[in-house]
């Protein structure tokens, strides 16, 4: 026996990815097996975990025989040389793809609970299974990653018959596989504790990777960086925190409220999120010190929205889709920047905020917008009740039951972080074309 079990493979395996860690990647766990070793591989390298699901596309008249395999969002790698040795009529081929979608939209669902799959575009995807007999399962799902934008693929098994190993280095930038036994029958005979892992297991620990990325606990490093932005021609500067993970598919502007500053623990902790999500954020002061002073600044809605704008386009620099974060009286000048018709931002998320305080701007708001209340802030949930009624725009009103105006029960936050993510990286996902392999 090589490893006590899953657990002890994917520490042993994490090992040897340390290297991997300054490429601030995503890890993949194949569905089930391969999910306990890639939860150890995510904890090593600070990394969001996911699952990456692929389904084999059969030769109807002879399953085993795939002449291709599909993944989420769309993504379809073919075997044209199969498909044309088969002789099968295109027909049956669609029926084999309409039905192993099916069952790819229903794996999605039963372990992601209708999350979004984390973007991988421009990022380093590390894909990772509890070992490989014949390396086809494993061969899909690094086709699948690089269909769905991944910059680089590395894929990292404990254990694989010398052979697959050869073939499947052939497929990817990087092959990890610490023991390749040249006497291999089965990945089971490596493991003292080999038992099947159940669907609720992979659930669990998707939602303890996500809930150790939002508390801090983990040792994932700040990747903030303190940036000065310009506004009001160059006359006044404003600090902020720009966080830019690699291949980021867009990044949300925080736009606080009430006078609360970029180090507001609440947003501070939802932008951590992101960021482990691979979105970029930034948090910067919409005040200086001075104007804070004036409590009349902080409800100054259209001033606040012109700065908003102003440092939106300061960031477009980054050459990416911007999104809004707003909170409190925030939401009212985020929504108001997102009425311009020339903002072009690509989504809104508004946490415990006063959208009715942007007022007719509200009806010119194209962009997605969700509005997130508590279920006890019974004042500004009928705000934002009235305020949804105006909105012209794809549009959402969530309440976290029993949470407060500042999300301050257990759990509340989290729920905040988690609709946030969910509605910003559904509204940037990238579009995926179909690989062909010959």
């Amino acid at each position: 026996m090589r490893f006590t079990d899953r657990v002890d493979a994917g520490r042993q395996l994490a090992e040897r990815l340390r290297h991997l860690r300054s490429e601030h990647p995503v890890v993949l766990g194949l569905p089930r097996g391969g999910v306990p070793v890639a939860f150890e591989v995510a904890a090593a390298l600070g990394a969001p975990l996911d699952v990456i699901l692929v389904r084999k596309l059969g030769v109807p008249f002879h399953r085993e025989l795939g002449f291709g395999a599909i993944g989420e969002g769309g993504v379809k790698v073919v075997r044209e040389d199969i498909i044309r040795m088969s002789r099968v009529d295109e027909d049956d081929l669609a029926e084999v793809e309409r039905s192993e979608e099916a069952a790819l939209a229903e794996q999605a669902k039963r372990f992601r609970g209708g999350r979004p799959r984390i973007p991988l575009k421009g990022r380093t995807a590390v894909v990772v299974d509890d070992g490989i007999a014949t390396g086809s399962t494993a061969s899909a799902a690094c086709r699948v990653a690089r269909a769905e934008g991944a910059a680089r693929v590395v894929l990292a098994v404990p254990v694989a018959p010398p052979d697959a190993v050869a073939v499947l280095t052939t497929e990817v930038d990087e092959l990890i596989c610490p023991f390749t036994p040249a006497l291999f029958s089965a990945v089971g005979e490596w493991y003292r504790d080999f038992s099947q892992t159940e669907d609720e297991e992979v659930v669990e620990l998707l939602r303890r990777n996500r809930a150790t990325a939002r508390s801090g606990t983990g040792d994932e490093p700040d990747r903030s960086v303190p940036v000065e932005v310009p506004v009001e021609g160059g006359a006044v500067t404003l600090a902020g925190d720009l966080a830019l993970p690699a291949g980021a598919p867009g990044i949300v502007v925080f736009a606080h409220g009430s006078g609360s500053s970029r180090m507001s623990p609440r947003n501070r902790a939802v932008a951590q999120a992101l960021n482990a999500a691979g979105l970029g954020t930034l948090l910067f002061d919409l005040l200086t010190p001075q104007e804070e002073a004036d409590r009349a600044n902080v409800f100054a809605i259209e001033p606040l929205a012109r700065r908003l704008a102003q440092v939106s386009e300061w960031l477009r620099r980054e050459s990416l889709p911007l999104c809004y974060f707003g909170a409190s009286t925030g939401a009212a000048a985020a929504l108001w920047a997102a009425a311009d018709g020339g903002a072009d931002i690509a989504a809104v998320v508004s946490r415990g905020g006063r959208p009715d305080l942007a007022g007719a701007q509200l009806g010119r708001v194209r962009a997605p917008t969700l509005l997130i209340v508590g279920g006890r802030d019974e004042t500004v949930l009928d705000l934002n009740r009235q305020a949804a009624q105006q909105l012209r725009c794809e549009h959402q009103l969530t309440v976290v039951p029993g949470a407060t105006h500042l999300f301050e029960e257990p759990g509340a936050l989290d729920a905040v972080a988690d609709l946030a993510c969910d509605w910003f990286t559904s509204h940037l996902a990238p579009s995926t074309p179909t690989a062909r392999a010959s």
